[in-house]
Formats: structure tokens, sequence, C-alpha cells
């Protein structure tokens, strides 16, 4: 029997987690993983912490500000990923987590999933209401298109302008529209020809492609650079079944970049087609007046007011002369009717007149001290003088003895 004791080895906290650390990250250097992305958190540094979980688990994640700069759409709480990264420990705490450097959405691109959230963002701004919106003119006399110099868009454009309507003047500010740097260069010339303010409408797009080679189009930057401006723009972006950003910020909207030159360049025939047929109807409109002005003319020629003036006159002049004398004989009557009514008044007053009275006998007796009438022998009193109106004539008396 062996007097040796195998001596233990015991680890520190810190020993164990590197070491497991070093085992799973040799283990799984590199691993896809899908799951459903569950408490989101954007650092102020940029990084972002989440986790991604199952009907059964949940893992920690980070993805730090260098990897997720990459990302084409949103990362929010209930989207479903495929991420790929490695498996590590935070040492710290002690916890595994993944380490993501990449990630896609489940089931749906990224493209289309970033589109689809910037349309639903814009839209709750206002971006797309209709409202903002502005109408075409009608016969611009000069157009501004954004778009690639080299691209079949403009060959398009200058051909239906060359054949509809060469008058209209064409300012082409050339732009890469795809790439790096092509949302930059759009939105720029769409704020340029606003800076300048020298032409009517403006077009802005290109011919079809991808989703990725439109994607340019579907840049922020680029919507609210069309938002913004002052000149109407008609987006024409691709074929008639693509749809971008550009297409639901813009005054109009056309489906391809030949439409849209159609839609705003009139035909130069159907002008002066539609001035000829305007020039006959006024024509025919003022030969007809002419012709009812002549009628009539005619009518008051043979009119008897114009062919005797003076008996026309004369019969005025009659109609003047039995105005005044009835007009005579109605003043003669009132007045005589009014006299006889002032007669029968006067001699009603006279009836009712005190003086009336006065002259059949009777006498009106007054104190002199205040002048009122004496109606009972209770207002004099001895020594009083008063004044008695007779019918011709008054005298003043004073009161000598009362019985």
């Amino acid at each position: 029997m062996s007097n040796t004791v195998k001596e233990k080895h015991i680890f520190t906290v810190s020993e164990l987690t590197k070491y497991l650390r070093q085992i799973l990250e040799n283990s799984f250097p590199a691993v896809w993983v899908e799951g459903e992305i569950s408490n989101f958190l954007r650092h102020s540094s940029g990084h972002m912490y989440f986790s991604l979980k199952d009907a059964g688990s949940v893992i920690p994640c980070a993805m730090f500000k260098r990897s997720n700069e990459k990302l084409k759409f949103e990362l929010k709480n209930g989207l479903k990923v495929i991420a790929f990264g490695k498996v590590s420990v935070y040492e710290p705490r002690g916890s595994y987590q993944l380490i993501i450097e990449e990630m896609e959405p489940k089931g749906i691109g990224a493209l289309q999933l970033q589109f689809q959230q910037l349309k639903e963002r814009l839209a709750r701004e206002g971006l797309f209401d209709p409202s903002h919106k502005v109408p075409i003119p009608h016969l611009p006399t000069r157009i501004g298109v954004v778009t690639s110099p080299t691209g079949a868009a403009i060959r398009d454009i200058l051909n239906i302008a060359r054949r509809r309507f060469s008058n209209v003047e064409i300012l082409i500010y050339p732009v890469r529209v795809q790439g790096d740097g092509s949302k930059d260069e759009i939105a720029a010339a769409v704020r340029h020809f606003n800076k300048l303010n020298n032409i009517d409408v403006m077009i802005v797009g290109r011919g079809g492609g991808s989703l990725e080679d439109l994607w340019a189009f579907n840049e922020e930057v680029v919507a609210r650079a069309i938002y913004d401006s002052g000149i109407p723009v008609i987006s024409a972006v691709g074929h008639e079944i693509d749809f971008t950003i550009a297409d639901f910020v813009a005054d109009l909207r056309a489906p391809t970049p030949s439409a849209a030159a159609e839609l705003v360049i009139p035909r130069k025939d159907d002008l002066v087609s539609g001035i000829e047929a305007n020039r006959e109807r006024l024509k025919n409109a003022l030969v007809n007046i002419l012709d009812s002005m002549t009628e009539r003319l005619g009518r008051l020629r043979e009119s008897y007011a114009l062919k005797q003036p003076l008996k026309m006159v004369e019969q005025y002049e009659q109609m003047i002369d039995d105005f005044r004398k009835d007009m005579a004989i109605r003043i003669d009557h009132l007045v005589k009717m009014r006299g006889e009514n002032f007669n029968l008044l006067s001699q009603k007053l006279e009836v009712l007149s005190p003086l009336s009275i006065l002259n059949r006998g009777y006498s009106v007796t007054a104190r002199i001290s205040d002048g009122k009438i004496v109606k009972d022998i209770s207002e004099i009193k001895v020594g009083d003088d008063v004044e008695t109106k007779l019918g011709k004539g008054k005298f003043i008396s004073r009161i000598e003895k009362i019985i």
C-alpha cells in the first residue's frame, strides 16, 4: 500500500473561468444560431446587448459597434434572426455569451426588412402625406434631371423630350445611382437644383435593376432631400413593378423614366392642335355674336321709335300735360276737403270754448294772489282781491262781505 497521497489541484474562480472560456472558444469558434431577440439594449458606446431565445432556452449576446455598423436593418425585440459568431465567457460574471459578428433576419432579406422599417418610420413622420405634395406644372420650360449621365434613363428622357416638345430645356445633374456615395450625390443634386431655383420641375431616377441596385433611392438622406424640395419632384426609379422610398415621398411617381418624361412633357403637336381648335371655336363664337347683333340692329332700325322719333316725343309731352292737369285737379280737391274739415273743427272748438259761455252772460272769477279760479265760496275771504272776466272785458274787486 502506497503512502503517497495524490496532491489536489485547486482552481481559483478566475482560473476556472478562463479555463472554461478557452474550452468554449476552441470548441465553438464559429456558429450559426437561430432565435428571437429579447431584452434589446443599444449602449451609448454603440455596442448592442440582447438575448436570443427559443421555446426552451435563452443565451446572452453582444454585438460590438464594429460589427453592428454593417447591419442593413434595425434590431428590435421580437425579431427572429439568424446570427453568426462565436461562443465566449464574460469573465466578470462567469456567464457564457454569444459574440455576434453577422446577422440576418429570418424569413426575409435584410434589405427588404430595412426598406419596410424605414417606410413605416417615415410614414409616421408624415413624409408621405398627400397634403404636402404639390401639382406638376402643365407646360414646364426647363426640367432638371438627376440621374446617371451614362444610363439608359437619360437617353430615354432626352429622346422623348426631342420627339414631344423640342423647345423644353433639359438640365442634367450627373450622379452615381448605385454603390458607395450614390445616396449622398443624389441628395446633393436635389438640394443644388433647389438652391439655383432655375427649373420648373425635377425628375429623379434611374433604370431598372435589383433591390440592391436601386437601394440608393431607399436611403433616408434621399427621401428627406426630396421632401424638403421646393421644386416639384417626379420619382422615376426602375421598372413599373419597382417601388422605392423616393416614390412615396415624391410629388408624383412615374413607373419608368420614360413615363416620367411623357407625364411632364406634353406633345407639341397636341398643343398646336388644341390652340387651332380653340381659335376656330373663338372665331365661330364671334361670328355668332356679330350675326346676333346685326339682326338686333335691323329690328331696331325698323322699329316705330326710330322711324318717327318726333311723334314719340309729342306723345310723351301730351302724357306729361295730362299728368299735370290730373295732378292740379287732385290737389284742388284735396285743399277743399282739408278746408271743410278745418271749418268744422273750428265750429266745434267755438262751441266748447269758455269764451262762448261768457258771451251768454256768465263770468269767471280768479284770486289775484295766485290766479286760481274760484269755484267755491270757501276759497276766498274778506279782503281778498279778485279778478272777474266777462264776455267782453274784466274788472278787479275786493271782497267786503261773504254771505
